[in-house]
């Protein structure tokens, strides 16, 4: 079994971005399936051309996206991702949409197809604070959720899919004004791995049914 896991690169001005610091700090084997590991550029649409090349080539049984929520502070698990682009902040190539569909005469959204009530019981059963999220925004985050399970849907993939969002670090909260809640790295890595551990039991179950 493969599982493929992606973070985001920094932005916004921060130096760090705590979903591809988790994500690459996850072992190269959960459960016996593989874990494959990727950045993704946070700019509207250039994801989706990396995301579908990692698809394609490695064909995983799911895909778990990561990315950062400052302010937010708990690890949440995303139902849905809806078809608009609208930044209140420049993407890393300085792009600002507003109101933009992600996929123009694409669905209105699309759902998480990972088992995300059971992964929210699996990391709240650790002592992790992780609650499921109906909004995973409209910035870019939001934005390759779609576009990935629009190419699960469109591609008629068997492949799982879906959205995690994790709060800043403390380095990163302490560097900013007011009092934004944040995670140890540690804590968000173990989320992670406690998030794969649900998916590929879920599918394995799903698949003696």
């Amino acid at each position: 079994m493969k599982i493929l896991v992606t973070g985001f690169d920094p932005f916004g001005g921060q130096s760090v971005n705590p979903a591809y610091e988790a994500v690459r700090l996850l072992p190269e084997q959960i459960l016996g399936a593989e874990i494959l590991k990727a950045c993704i550029p946070t700019v509207f649409g250039q994801g989706a051309g990396l995301l579908e090349g990692l698809l394609t080539q490695h064909q995983p049984d799911a895909v778990l996206l990561v990315g950062q929520a400052g302010g937010r502070a708990v690890i949440s698990v995303e139902r849905v991702a809806i078809n608009v682009q609208d930044a209140s902040i420049a993407d890393n190539a300085g792009n600002t949409p507003v109101d933009h569909p992600v996929v123009a005469g694409g669905p209105d959204a699309y759902f998480a197809t990972l088992p995300i009530k059971k992964i929210v019981k699996h990391v709240q059963e650790a002592g992790i604070p992780c609650r499921v999220s109906d909004s995973a925004g409209t910035f870019v985050c939001n934005d390759l959720m779609y576009r990935l399970l629009h190419w699960i849907r469109t591609h008629e993939l068997k492949t799982l899919g879906g959205f995690i969002h994790v709060p800043y670090l403390p380095a990163q909260a302490a560097s900013l004004p007011g009092q934004a809640p944040s995670m140890s790295l540690e804590m968000i890595v173990s989320a992670l791995t406690l998030a794969v551990e649900e998916i590929i039991t879920s599918f394995d179950t799903t698949a003696t049914l």
